[in-house]
């Protein structure tokens, strides 16, 4: 017997060409929120800052792109994987927080929405493939996935692109040390519904979805500069991280076991889990978390690929161009082979989070 699945059918992604290691901070003057400045060594600043997120290096893009550029660049690579006539996709979903920054500014720009500046860049004319951006913070792909799913298994789509597109560097505090952690890229999958086994079946086999809006909702928000006498009209990406971090490593884990309990599928089933790129402390803190859920103790070996040392947070497009790496073997001791299971989960601004279960 077959059933109609949610499928990934197709993958891609955008690196940037911009490498910028964390060497190039070390003559940056950094200011506390309060405005006094950091009185330390750039290398010392920097040596700490590698110890909690991880981060060498990070990716941005050049200053001819924006983010409808590097979003179709992906786009274009996944429609290629998927060997498909892009005229026969139902829907673009794209998620992204900031749309178009043109370099020198910092104008968020989503008019027309990114979706359509997708279409548009690839030259789509089916009328009735319909683009739309999804804000949801840096779980924005996962969120498309899961709308993709909805809309698939309702029979209002078949085939879908869903895209995590951003261009964070255009829109932080150079006098900020956090924004050390942010960085450019996209990420694309072609999503289908397609017949398999009933018996066990491949693609999506359950999802959830939280959301915490209390004090929550202004973990990460936009602020002026950290540096004294600033602009008090330029606002820039801001985040309590430590309050991210211990949100994170508490309701992450729960989400994620809902999503894995929900499919039916033994813990000891997972073979990969990915989670989005923010920290390697704080991720490598939710999946020991996660598996406590389960009274297991030991983490089993090469389970969660980490891409972020080399290409730093960037948000929305984190998962999926982790994904299209291992997909490629293009990561190191990573493979996924047919019948693995995945467990995809992120979380970010809002504050909200998504996971889901996938037998590839």
């Amino acid at each position: 017997m077959k059933k109609l699945s949610t499928v990934i059918t197709g993958v891609g992604s955008y690196i940037p060409e911009v490498k910028l290691e964390n060497k190039a901070f070390e003559s940056t003057l950094f200011y506390n929120p309060d405005g006094s400045l950091i009185d330390a060594p750039g290398s010392e600043i920097i040596d700490k800052f590698k110890d909690i997120t991880g981060i060498i290096e990070r990716r941005y893009v050049t200053e001819n792109l924006q983010t409808s550029d590097i979003a179709a660049m992906a786009a274009k690579e996944a429609i290629a994987n998927a060997g498909i006539d892009p005229e026969t996709i139902d829907q673009i979903i794209l998620a992204h927080n900031f749309g178009d920054v043109r370099i020198g500014t910092i104008q968020t720009d989503i008019l027309p929405s990114i979706a359509s500046r997708v279409k548009h860049l690839l030259g789509i004319k089916n009328p009735l493939c319909v683009p739309y951006d999804i804000l949801f913070g840096c779980p924005g792909w996962v969120q498309g996935v899961i709308q993709a799913d909805s809309y698939i298994k309702s029979g209002l789509a078949k085939r879908c692109l869903v895209i995590g597109a951003e261009t964070l560097s255009r829109v932080v505090d150079p006098h900020d040390r956090d924004s050390m952690i942010y960085s450019d890229g996209a990420g694309a999958t072609i999503v289908e519904g397609v017949e398999t086994d009933e018996e066990e079946p491949s693609g999506i086999l359950s999802a959830a979805v939280m959301s915490h809006t209390a004090d929550e909702a202004y973990y990460l928000y936009l602020g002026m500069s950290n540096k004294p006498g600033s602009d008090e009209k330029i606002r820039y990406i801001k985040m309590h991280g430590r309050k991210i971090y211990e949100y994170a490593i508490t309701q992450v884990p729960q989400a994620m076991k809902i999503a894995l309990d929900k499919s039916g599928v033994p813990i000891e089933k997972v073979k990969k889990v990915l989670i989005h790129q923010a920290n390697e402390k704080m991720d490598e803190a939710m999946i020991i978390r996660f598996f406590k859920l389960y009274k297991k103790r030991e983490i089993p070996e090469h389970i969660m690929p980490m891409s972020i040392h080399k290409l730093g947070n960037s948000s929305v497009a984190t998962i999926p161009t982790l994904f299209d790496l291992i997909i490629k073997k293009q990561l190191e001791n990573h493979e996924i082979t047919k019948g693995d299971i995945l467990l995809f989960a992120s979380v970010g601004a809002g504050m909200n989070i998504n996971a889901f279960v996938y037998r590839y």
